[in-house]
């Protein structure tokens, strides 16, 4: 891999959320101050640069340069307890995992600037995907049969190190119609990196999944605002997501292949805002994600006559993110905010301990400083509480062995706390 590729992976890591809490592997953190108010109301708010992360039409409403510089802490928290299997009728304990993700560091970047007054062009730098677990340690301890110790291969084909990250490089342009309607357009440029591990120090097993790969693809966003009045608006986007192929150091099975092929969710939102007094306004977002597009991961390209293969099967279902958040301007410098949302799981039939997932309950707090007339600084805080769900995962490494049923359950968890901070300009 070369140079470039390498600092390209580095930047990706800086922009990784492990284990988001969010559905499937969704980021929702792209600004600190959406973040403050649950993401509600961000795809027409338009209080700072952030907003092109949610709708290009919206920066139809600034009349002044702006730029946004934004970084959050994610401290996560996923737990895989009481892991089990049988094997001739006993029950096979595989153990437990209280520490399976890593805090990480989220940052991003956007930049507004009005032509005139219909056009006016962005450019940003954010994350909308990450995932991070890393349940290798469980691969190393040898399960036995209650009350004879007999040692029993664990499931290496389910447990190991999975990291996903995408970056958006973007590029929109609005456009106002008339005083009611405007509307706007952006290409993403897509960079993401995997690496995917699912090894056994078992000679007769070794490297089942050994994969480090990366690659681009173009994808876009499209989007319109309503304005009903100053006081009260609405926002409509749609982010098309491409599939990413990524090249790089493949092994499947022991085969070596060249491309694995990840299927991008698209986004929708739709979002409200409303200033019912001087001080005092309500916001709201319904966001759909077509996580159905997410039905299975593919190898290609491969040696000894193999072209193609299924890595791993996912097919989850569609998802919904629903907040409700207020902002109240507490003096001509200090603004504070807050929100709730839910947020929908995507396991349908086919769950995974790789990528554990559950409904969640976001509750959030934020606020704002004016530093000056043209600066000011945002401090969030997201506190995201996952339900405890069962995870049922055949492993076909087990199926293989005599008396050892294939089907593998765990208790899994997924909790997290967010801190950002963000710095805003207009001029």
């Amino acid at each position: 891999m070369n140079k470039f590729n390498k600092t390209l992976i580095a930047v990706a890591v800086g922009l990784l959320s492990t284990q988001t809490t969010a559905a499937g592997f969704q980021l929702n953190s792209q600004s600190t101050t959406g973040l403050g108010r649950a993401m509600s109301g961000d795809a027409v708010i338009a209080d700072n640069a952030s907003v092109l992360s949610r709708n290009p039409a919206a920066m139809a409403l600034f009349d002044k340069t702006a730029i946004s510089l934004g970084i959050t802490y994610a401290d996560i928290d996923v737990s895989v307890s009481n892991a089990k299997g049988s094997f001739a009728g006993q029950e096979v304990n595989l153990g437990s995992e209280n520490d399976a993700a890593e805090a990480k560091v989220i940052p991003n970047f956007y930049y507004i600037k009005p032509i005139n007054d219909k056009i006016a062009f962005g450019f940003a730098a954010f994350s909308n995907y990450g995932t991070g677990t890393d349940l290798g340690a469980l691969t190393n301890r040898a399960p036995t049969i209650s009350g004879n110790g007999v040692p029993l291969p664990p499931p290496v084909d389910l447990l190991g190190n999975t990291e996903v990250v995408t970056i958006n490089f973007n590029t929109s342009m609005s456009y106002r119609i008339n005083d009611e309607f405007s509307f706007g357009f952006g290409i993403d440029a897509i960079y993401g990196s995997g690496t995917l591990t699912r090894t056994s120090d078992n000679p007769q097993i070794g490297n089942l999944v050994d994969v480090d790969a990366d690659g681009w693809a173009l994808g876009g966003i499209v989007g319109v605002v309503y304005e009903v009045n100053p006081d009260n608006r609405f926002g409509l986007s749609y982010r098309i997501s491409p599939k990413l192929t990524a090249k790089g150091d493949v092994n499947y099975l022991y085969s070596e292949y060249n491309e694995i092929d990840i299927p991008i969710a698209d986004i929708a939102q739709f979002a409200g805002f409303h200033q019912l007094t001087d001080k005092f306004a309500v916001h709201y977002t319904a966001q759909w994600t077509n996580w159905s597009a997410f039905d299975k991961i593919v190898v290609n390209d491969g040696a000894n006559g193999v072209d193609q293969a299924d890595l791993k099967e996912y097919h989850w279902k569609d998802s919904w993110f629903l907040s409700l958040g207020a902002t109240y301007n507490l003096t001509q410098d200090w603004t504070l905010r807050a929100g709730v949302a839910t947020d929908q799981g995507v396991v349908d039939q086919h769950s995974s301990l790789s990528i554990p997932d559950s409904d969640r309950t976001w509750y959030t707090a934020g606020v704002s400083y004016d530093l000056d007339p043209k600066s000011s600084v945002d401090i969030g805080i997201a506190f995201v509480r996952g339900e405890d769900v069962t995870v049922l995962e055949d492993s076909a490494i087990l199926s293989l062995v005599d008396g050892y049923s294939s089907e593998i359950s765990a208790e899994t968890r997924s909790n997290a706390v967010y801190y950002s901070v963000q710095y805003n300009y207009s001029f």
